[in-house]
């Protein structure tokens, strides 16, 4: 497959209504859903909001939570991939995390990421548990990769996905609006220097006391803006030509020119 078609949902999440929320996301699911995507992307946290204050109680269960069982329906029945954002869940080891699970057209799981860097401004980094593994899977015959938003903030986990064969990278995020031009820097950032597609989905509207910032956008590997949303709830669908990572590659050979053996350990300041 030379060509994928992804769809970008950005919503609004409230925070702790759980019940609410995923009733929402079905609906903008199956609304995204007759774009005929091959894969679609929700936002950040989006059964719970980043992230209510009584954690036990809004989280889902380790492994049967109602968040997980309600995207592998839905990628079910309406014959789409979907990576799904992130969820707040109970991992086995009776810790919480901040997870995203991937599931294919038969609903099947192919992967599931748990937040690796945590945000400590927030307080997530004491609240929850960090995740240890990088994300790869294939979709459609294609190498993708995810992280969930802080992530964005560290080059070095995203260039080992792209090191790894990732063509396109996926970054649910709750991105609040002080720092909207952060998001949208590093975006085109990652998408540059890595020279893949990056698909950005945020939340936007109000959440607890902060407002999300939206601004789901899709770059090409040459950095340029293919979509984006504004603040409002709104579906971004568009088609990624695959083709054009090898392109970008061959125009500027930046993985052949790498020297890692120069790079660490790094000489120490004196």
């Amino acid at each position: 497959m030379s060509q994928l078609r992804v769809s970008v949902i950005q919503m609004q999440v409230e925070l702790g209504e759980k019940e609410r929320n995923l009733a929402h996301a079905a609906e903008l699911i199956a609304r995204a859903a007759k774009d005929e995507p091959d894969v679609l992307l929700l936002p950040e946290t989006f059964n719970v909001g980043f992230f209510p204050t009584d954690l036990a109680a809004h989280a889902d269960a380790a492994e049967e939570g109602e968040s997980r069982q309600l995207l592998s329906g839905l990628a079910r029945e309406h014959r789409v991939n979907i990576v799904g954002g992130s969820v707040v869940r109970f991992g086995l080891d009776g810790e919480v995390r901040n997870t995203t699970y991937v599931f294919n057209r038969v609903g099947q799981e192919v992967a599931r990421y748990d937040k690796i860097h945590l945000f400590s401004p927030s307080g997530e980094k004491d609240r929850f548990a960090a995740g240890t593994t990088p994300s790869l899977f294939t979709l459609e015959g294609i190498s993708l990769a995810s992280i969930i938003c802080y992530d964005l903030r560290f080059p070095e986990l995203v260039r080992g996905l792209a090191l790894a064969g990732a063509q396109v990278l996926f970054v649910p995020a709750e991105w609040p609006h002080p720092r909207v031009e952060h998001w949208r820097t590093l975006l085109r950032a990652r998408a540059i220097e890595n020279q893949f597609f990056v698909v950005a989905c945020n939340a936007c509207g109000p959440v607890g006391n902060l407002v999300n910032s939206g601004h789901s956008a899709v770059i090409d590997p040459w950095g340029e803006v293919l979509v984006e949303a504004g603040e409002e709830e709104v579906i971004l669908s568009v088609n990624l030509n695959l083709d054009s990572v090898a392109e970008v590659r061959r125009r500027i050979a930046v993985f052949a020119d790498r020297r890692p053996e120069v790079y660490a350990p790094a000489p120490q300041c004196k």
